[in-house]
Parts: C-alpha cells; sequence; structure tokens
C-alpha cells in the first residue's frame, strides 16, 4: 500500500550548534515537509538548531516518549540517539546514516531495524564496509546536497581576487588563520575575514555572506556552499590544506565530501596556499559552480532519499516476529557490550576528576590555613617592627642623654674646681 505521506524520526547527536550533520537534517526535515510528510526530529542535546525547527513547525522532541504516534521510518545519524529511537519503536525500519570517518558517535551500529545503511562520501563507505560487516548491498552512497533556493549564484568572479573568507567551525586566531592571512597578503588581498563558531563569529545564513567574497577557504560542507554559489573555493581547514577546487579534481574531491581525505594532500602553509591563489581562475571557477550546482540539488537528493525510504520499508522481514524480537534483543545485547567500556572509561576519568577535585579542595584548604598563618604573621611582624620602632627611639634617647652627660662630665673635668681637687687628692696621696 504506497502511503501518501511518511512520519519520518529523524535522529541527531545535538542540534545546538550550526555544524554539518545538524544542518543536514534541518534542510531535510523541512524539504521533507514541504513534500507533504510528516517529519519529526530527536536529539538529547537542544538549542538554536531545534529552536529554527520548531519555529518552521517541525516537531523537535528530547523524549521519545513524548511521541503516541509510532514513525513509519526512522532516520538515524550517530548511534547513542538512533539505538535509542530504535529501542524505542522496535517495529519501525531504520536506515542509518554516516557522516563521517573519524567521529565516535558517527560508528555505525549493526542492528536489525536498520535496513539500508547511507554514506555521504565514498570515505563513510569504506567505513560501513571495512569496520562494521555490512554488505555491500545494502549501503547507499548519497552524497551531500545544498538548497539551491537559498544559495542563489552571485555575479562573476572579478579578473583579480580583492577578499577572503575563513569559512570553518575550527577556526582561530591561532591557528591557522594567521597563515593564511599571511599568504593572502602576499598575494594582494587584504580583507581576510573569519566565520565560524571557534572564532566566535558564527553566520546563521551563510547564504546572505557568501556571495560577498572572491576566495573562500574551507572544507566539506562549507566548501560545498560556496561553490555553489560561484566562490574560488580552497578546501582548507585544521587538518590540512587540500588546495583550489577546479575542473580537473572537483568530480574526486566530490566524491570525498572535499573532507578530511582531500585535506592530506599537505599541512597548511604560506607557499601552499599562495600556490592555491595563483591558481585563481574566474571562467575556471564558474564551470565549477555549474557543474556543482548541477550535482547537489537538495530536490533531487529528496527524491533519491524517499526511494532509499521506501526500499528500507518494503523490505521483507529477514525472520518471523519471535525470531526477530530474539534478534533485536541480540543485536541490543551486543551493542551495550561494545557500549560498556566506553562508559565505564568515561566514568573512570570522571572518578579521578572528582578525586582530582578532592585533592584540590584539601589543597585550598591547606592554601587557606597557610594563607591564616602567614596573615597572623603578617601582624605579629607588624607589632615586633612597633616594638622594634619604640626600642630604637627609647635608644635614641638614652643615647642623647649619655651624649650630654659626656658633655657635663668633659665640661667638669676641665674646670679650676676639679683641677684643684685633683692637686689635693695627689698631695694627699703623697703625704
Amino acid at each position: 500500500m504506497k502511503r501518501t505521506s511518511l512520519r519520518i524520526l529523524l535522529t541527531n547527536n545535538t542540534l545546538a550548534g550550526r555544524y554539518g550533520s545538524e544542518l543536514y537534517v534541518r534542510d531535510l526535515a523541512l524539504a521533507l515537509m514541504r513534500r507533504g510528510h510528516l517529519p519529526v526530529v530527536y536529539s538529547t542535546v537542544l538549542g538554536d538548531v531545534a529552536a529554527e525547527l520548531r519555529a518552521a513547525t517541525v516537531p523537535v522532541v528530547d523524549d521519545l516518549r513524548a511521541l503516541n504516534v509510532p514513525p513509519d521510518l526512522i532516520h538515524g545519524q550517530h548511534h547513542l540517539d538512533a539505538m535509542t529511537a530504535m529501542l524505542q519503536f522496535p517495529d519501525v525500519p531504520a536506515i542509518y546514516v554516516c557522516h563521517g570517518w573519524l567521529p565516535w558517535e558517527e560508528l555505525p551500529p549493526v542492528f536489525p531495524s536498520i535496513r539500508r545503511y547511507v554514506a555521504v562520501d565514498d570515505v563513510c563507505r569504506e567505513r560501513l564496509l571495512t569496520t562494521s560487516g555490512i554488505a555491500a548491498e545494502r549501503i547507499d552512497v548519497l552524497y551531500n546536497f545544498v538548497d539551491l533556493d537559498r544559495f542563489r549564484l552571485r555575479d562573476p568572479l572579478p579578473a583579480v581576487p580583492g577578499s577572503a573568507l575563513i569559512f570553518s567551525n575550527s577556526a582561530t586566531v591561532g591557528s591557522f588563520v594567521g597563515t593564511i592571512r599571511e599568504a593572502c597578503q602576499a598575494f594582494g588581498i587584504d580583507r581576510v575575514d573569519i566565520a565560524g563558531y571557534a572564532s566566535g563569529s558564527a553566520i546563521a545564513q551563510p547564504e546572505q555572506v557568501l556571495g560577498g567574497y572572491d576566495i573562500v577557504f574551507g572544507k566539506a560542507r562549507c566548501a560545498l556552499e560556496a561553490m555553489s554559489v560561484g566562490c574560488a573555493t580552497v578546501v582548507a581547514d585544521l587538518a590540512g590544506l587540500g588546495g583550489i577546487v577546479d575542473t580537473g579534481n572537483m568530480q574526486r574531491m566530490r566524491r570525498l565530501n572535499f573532507g578530511v581525505r582531500t585535506l592530506q594532500a599537505g599541512a597548511i602553509s604560506k607557499d601552499g596556499v599562495l600556490a592555491a591563489l595563483r591558481a585563481y581562475n574566474p571562467a575556471n571557477v564558474r564551470q565549477v559552480t555549474e557543474w556543482i550546482r548541477s550535482e547537489v540539488d537538495l530536490s533531487a537528493a529528496v527524491d533519491r532519499l524517499l526511494a532509499i525510504y521506501d526500499l528500507a520499508i518494503n523490505a521483507p522481514p529477514a525472520a518471523d516476529a519471535e525470531q526477530h524480537a530474539r534478534t533485536q534483543l541480540a543485536g541490543a545485547s551486543a551493542y551495550l557490550r561494545w557500549l560498556a567500556p566506553v562508559i565505564k572509561a568515561r566514568s573512570e576519568i570522571e572518578m579521578r576528576a572528582h578525586r582530582a577535585d578532592d585533592a584540590l579542595r584539601v589543597a585550598e584548604s591547606r592554601r587557606l590555613q597557610i594563607a591564616g598563618e602567614l596573615t597572623l604573621a603578617a601582624t605579629n611582624l607588624v607589632d615586633v617592627r612597633a616594638q622594634l620602632e619604640q626600642s630604637e627611639q627609647r635608644n635614641a634617647a638614652l643615647s642623647g642623654e649619655l651624649a650630654r652627660l659626656q658633655q657635663d662630665l668633659h665640661t667638669i673635668h676641665g674646670s679650676r674646681a676639679w683641677r684643684a681637687i685633683s692637686r689635693y687628692r695627689r698631695l694627699r696621696a703623697w703625704l
């Protein structure tokens, strides 16, 4: 039976900052809603992106018990949240989308409810194939998308670039920004701005900003959005420098999502950035933009994703209901067994942190005690100094009195009377 609309539960690690997977969920949920579907988004960490979704009338929950109606499909992202949803709704088919090679949150769980796996690039496909034992026929690759209705094409680039933007949530003044700025200034580009969370200059609507720059330094989604509006794009971030995107490397980089593997080409250096800037070619950039816009359209991605949803929903069950339930319990047990060392290690770290806090509190108490003793000693020292000053004053007074007496004695010794008495004493002694 064909459904006219689907209730789709999307999960994500957080819905707070405007990072890659958060914006992926936001754009997808809004596009599904425009198609007449009923998206619901779940995460235990809410924030700016959750507020945007709610403002657009997309339900956002941080407790799945709030859902009285089960979804038709679970679109899982990040294993903790996806597994929470699949255990809450054990009879609902699911897909799991892997967004990265490195993040722990992206690790693909193995669970009977997951009918299809989706990789956003070829590197993620490798992760699914080689780290979790997932069969190739269950994996779809759906490269990342851009909402082209928002990211409109800018005017053609100038012959000589005059501005650049470092578009990265990892960029800080103390990181690779200084190297890029130095290279840009050596190339004749004085205006080099930063946009991203680490620098304290995150932008909520990059589509209104990107067109104002000739060159953009960024990776992954940031690079895609920059190319979509027509900027010359240099793939660069904290992990390294991939170089400027041109018609010769755009397809290869697209398959790698302009991400971590492209950044392995080399570290960010002044010479490397200058080499990328010297490859600036407005005509070539325009060809890149035209090709990218033909590849990344959100609408086409939603069509493909809905087809994957249908495959998951219509996939025949691997076993009868009783066997399926047992398999789910076994899968949940295996997941918890895998998760346990991570939680225990984190618990041990927290315990050590508590012990360190206790030691710090003891040290602080001792410090305060010593400070009190030092204050008392300082007070006593003041008293001693006051007594010393009084003693010095008395000593000075006695010294003055002694000098006066010595002067009086000298005066007496020099008088006629003293001389007469002295003669009398000598005469008496002789007689």
